[in-house]
Formats: C-alpha cells, sequence, structure tokens
C-alpha cells in the first residue's frame, strides 16, 4: 500500500444517549450517539411513540371506528 494514502483504522468508543458504550474500530473519532441496539424500539421489543398533538389519539379512534363498524 502507499503510504498516506489511507486513514488510520484505530480502536474508538461510541457512547450513546441510554448510557451504553461500543467499542469498535473506525476511521472516525469516538462520538456519541442518540441511539443504538440496546435502546432502539426495534432490537428492544417497547414501542415509544411521540404524540405530536394528539395523532395517535385521533389515530386510534378513527381505527376503532372502522373495527366497530366491521
Amino acid at each position: 500500500m502507499k503510504p498516506k494514502t489511507h486513514p488510520k483504522y484505530e480502536p474508538v468508543k461510541f457512547s450513546c444517549s441510554c448510557g451504553n458504550v461500543i467499542e469498535t474500530r473506525s476511521t472516525t473519532k469516538s462520538m456519541h450517539i442518540e441511539i443504538c441496539n440496546k435502546c432502539h424500539p426495534f432490537y428492544t421489543g417497547k414501542q415509544k411513540l411521540v404524540d405530536t398533538a394528539g395523532r395517535v389519539e385521533r389515530f386510534r379512534k378513527r381505527y376503532e371506528k372502522i373495527k366497530k363498524e366491521s
């Protein structure tokens, strides 16, 4: 390989907002990430709904009406 062509591939630590620390190797420096496999709803099975202006409740009411009519 030619010198000074490839970036350095060093061990780094990524820290999540939930407190999980992931040790891996990367060309980037250590970073703070918002979500990881320990807190992501897909992997944990826990669904987190962010209700903005009652949208979730309106959807549930609409779905209940359709379900009752059937």
